[in-house]
């Protein structure tokens, strides 16, 4: 047998010629001519100390008013219990005390996080004015460090709710759009890979970034017409992400990370709101892992340019949410292949009539990063997914009745 792929021979053993063999030489291939095309980005990550966990191991090492702090990864209600017994004051003291781990604490009040995140922000950017000068440092380390100071800078602007911040390795944030604390509906945007501070917001192709995809959504959702319910949306960043279209990329690891943190987000929002997953390329892999383990306030997750949910079926997600799905035609997403081999690929493609998914119309969206351009049908049918206005969405032509059954 001769082989498909340039440069290889006849295979000299007989199992290469098993389904599961040559499936996963084919993905191997793709991801090695991924890796040699330019499509992967991977970065050097900086080997500096983790400042959260430092801020989180003096926390609990610490007593407040004669009495020991609760551990910081108690469940968000106990936390909530916690600071519901504390002034306003004394609230305040914790939050300059400790802004690490504070702005992070599920079940902490969202105003808070958002007080704390605004000094730990500026703590960070003054450590990062100090490397721009730090002759120790590449040239390419002070231009990075320059980059994050006006990163941080920007981020601790007026009117920016920032609900997460961890600046370790590439750095973690989520942010909120909206009143979080009055919302009925809350949709979380779920980025895929090369997510990170650096690449949180972008001043140029702003919706090809978080900040900028939630942002775009927030606005969609309060043009809904007929849509007068309270809404928010925050941009999760708040997961590791892959660097680039590497190994990282094709393997379920970081995914299953990311889905903890995911679910632990979930579960610290405000009770009486339902939440929508709106997630995006590496993002659905995700949500498709955190799907099963998810509450019953999630009542949608939607899927924009996915590699695969390593699920074969929407029902082998294990979640009563509803699942959607859409993807534009020149979407490159579309050339990986949907399987997976040997914990190489994410599995089904989430488009397909046999993955039994809900198909939205993604039509005006261009390319892999454009579902949250303004004006498209991808942003249109997200807004409506994220303000439960499912039944005027709109279907993919071939899935004319993706909303039929709802009400």
């Amino acid at each position: 047998m001769t082989s498909s792929f340039p440069g290889l021979g006849a295979p000299s053993f007989g199992f290469l010629q098993s389904t599961a063999w040559r499936a996963a030489l084919a993905l191997l291939v793709v991801f090695v001519m991924l890796a040699m095309t330019g499509w992967t980005a991977v970065r050097g990550s900086k080997d500096d100390a983790n400042p959260l966990a430092s801020a989180r191991s003096a926390w609990e090492h610490a007593s407040f008013r004669g009495h020991r702090l609760p551990t910081a990864d108690s469940a968000p209600g106990a936390l909530a219990a916690f600071f519901r017994k504390l002034s306003r004051a004394d609230r305040a003291t914790l939050a300059d005390r400790y802004p690490l781990v504070v702005g992070n604490m599920g079940g902490a009040p969202v105003d808070l996080r958002y007080q704390a995140n605004k000094l730990a922000l500026r703590q960070a950017g003054e450590l990062e004015r100090k490397r721009m000068h730090d002759r120790r440092l590449t040239p390419v380390g002070r231009q990075e460090a320059s980059r994050l100071m006006h990163r941080f800078e920007s981020m601790r602007g007026p009117g920016r709710q920032i609900l997460a911040f961890d600046p370790a390795g590439g750095g973690r944030a989520a942010e909120v759009f909206g009143d979080l604390r009055q919302a009925r509906h809350v949709s979380v945007v779920v980025p895929g890979v090369d997510t990170n501070l650096a690449t949180f917001e972008r001043t140029a192709r702003a919706t090809s970034a978080p900040a900028g995809m939630a942002k775009s959504l927030y606005d969609a959702e309060r043009s809904v017409r007929d849509s007068d319910s309270r809404t928010a949306v925050i941009a999760w960043a708040d997961y590791t992400a892959p660097a680039g279209l590497g190994v990282g990329a094709a393997t379920g690891q970081l995914a299953e990370a990311g889905a903890v943190r995911l679910n632990a987000l979930v579960r610290a929002l405000p009770k009486a709101a339902s939440v929508a997953l709106m997630c995006h390329s590496y993002g659905s892999v995700v949500c498709g892992v955190a799907a099963h383990r998810l509450p019953s306030s999630v009542t949608d997750i939607a899927v924009a340019g996915s590699p695969g949910m390593r699920a074969e079926t929407a029902a082998g997600l294990g979640t009563g949410a509803r699942v959607w799905a859409m993807r534009n035609p020149d979407d490159w997403i579309q050339d990986v292949p949907y399987m997976e081999v040997g914990g190489l690929g994410h599995g089904a493609d989430p488009v397909t009539a046999a993955f039994g998914s809900r198909v939205l119309s993604a039509a005006g969206a261009e390319g892999h990063a454009g579902y949250f351009v303004p004006g498209t049908e991808s942003l249109r049918n997200f807004a409506k997914i994220g303000v439960g206005a499912v039944s005027s969405v709109d279907c993919a032509a071939q899935d004319r009745e993706c909303s039929a059954d709802l009400a």
